[in-house]
């Protein structure tokens, strides 16, 4: 399995579309975002993770999400089991509840079972606007 695209957004929306095909419409992508207040803040942005399956693959896997502060220290981490039918695509949505304790960045490292390769995605924390 591959991890396609890993992104922190507001929304995810599914229709469908003649085919029959699937459209994934993601609004409010972000790499930043003001702080609700002065840190340390602690806030739980969604992470959706776009994941293919090939059509020789089982189609059962784990997803893990290891969130790191800019120190490389774990600060928070996500393992989730899934099942996607062979040659298809899913998508796994990762509520992680992160601590800022300064403004910086949070890098949430993705990968899928015990795989080397990583999908790293920032989130930097601004001060207040």
């Amino acid at each position: 399995m591959d991890i396609v695209s890993a992104l922190f957004c507001e929304n995810i929306n599914l229709r469908e579309v003649p085919g029959p095909a699937t459209r994934i419409d993601l609004s409010g992508i972000m790499f930043s975002l003001p702080a609700p207040s002065e840190p340390p803040v602690t806030i739980t942005p969604h992470l959706i993770v776009l994941v293919r399956c090939r059509a020789d693959e089982p189609g059962e896997a784990v997803l893990e999400v290891v969130f790191e502060n800019d120190a490389g220290a774990e600060v928070a981490r996500n393992v989730s089991p899934f099942t996607v039918e062979p040659g298809k695509f899913t998508y796994r949505l990762v509520r992680g509840e992160l601590t800022y304790e300064a403004y910086g960045t949070i890098e949430a490292h993705c990968r899928i079972g015990t795989a080397e390769q990583r999908t790293v995605v920032p989130l930097t924390l601004l001060p207040p606007a």
